[in-house]
């Protein structure tokens, strides 16, 4: 059976159908009881937090490093092309997906993901 997730941009839980939520918390389940430390081996992903939330983001990057994930990004916007430059963020994001599998990215404004 297909993964109905795969390849899919999730930018918010509303982006989830019930089946889908359900899809996410089985296969949580089923990570936990049997880690998988290389699933994600030679994928690299972006973790671009553009607001301050440590646990938000430490929470994801560990789960990335815990599937064999390298991890990228950045967690203080203001040192970034975006923050010094002026460069536009759909043009931060759209240079970061040539360089990464996925990205998982938080802004504090309401949005701004679907740029």
């Amino acid at each position: 059976m297909a993964n109905p997730l795969y390849q899919k941009h999730i930018i918010s839980i509303n982006d989830l159908s019930r089946d889908d939520l359900n899809l996410v918390l089985a296969t949580a389940a089923k990570l936990k009881a049997n880690p998988q430390p290389e699933l994600l081996k030679h994928k690299v992903i972006a973790s671009c937090f553009f607001e301050a939330s440590t646990r938000t983001r430490l929470s994801f990057e560990t789960s990335m490093h815990r599937l064999g994930a390298s991890v990228v990004g950045f967690s203080d916007s203001a040192n970034t092309s975006l923050g010094k430059k002026g460069e536009t963020l759909a043009d931060t994001i759209s240079v970061i997906s040539t360089y990464v599998d996925a990205i998982v990215m938080r802004h504090p404004q309401e949005g701004a993901v679907d740029a």
